[in-house]
């Protein structure tokens, strides 16, 4: 039998480490600029990549910032999650929203939303995420909806 294992690591990783993976699944055929969102690199953004064999192959970034659709006080945007497409639908998406949820929880997080493009909402519901309000459109990036998920920390 042959058998051969891959070595898995999620962790914090820098602003810069997040731009390539972007690039090549969510900013498609855009310039390499339209990766850096605001945000990126205040101390307060925590960045994350998943790595397979020391190759960053996902990514999710989680911003405090406020929404007024929401009341709670510790509220993070969690954007730019990503994973390459040929290792898409192998629980990476998954591993990089748990080890997201548990970083916040340490920051007394008590609210996660973000704008989900349409076509992951299923995904995210899944993992316990709701939507609120209805589909509106970004411009070059596709329809959205805003999910949310209530954090016990």
């Amino acid at each position: 039998y042959y058998c051969f294992f891959m070595i898995i690591k999620v962790k914090n990783i820098t602003a810069e480490a997040t731009i390539i993976i972007r690039h090549q699944v969510l900013r498609i055929g855009q310039p390499m600029e339209s990766c850096w969102f605001d945000g990126d690199l205040l101390d307060s953004t925590i960045h994350i990549g998943l790595q397979l064999d020391n190759i960053v192959v996902g990514v999710i970034s989680a911003y405090n910032k406020k929404t007024d659709l929401f009341t709670e006080n510790n509220q993070y945007q969690i954007r730019g999650m990503a994973v390459l497409i040929d290792h898409q639908k192998k629980g990476f998406g998954e591993k990089l929203i748990d080890f997201a949820e548990n970083e916040l929880k340490l920051l007394t997080c008590n609210l996660i939303w973000f704008n989900a493009r349409t076509s992951a909402i299923g995904f995210y519901q899944k993992m316990n995420y709701m939507q609120i309000g209805t589909p509106f459109n970004i411009e070059k990036v596709g329809e959205h909806v805003v999910m949310f998920k209530k954090i016990l920390a």
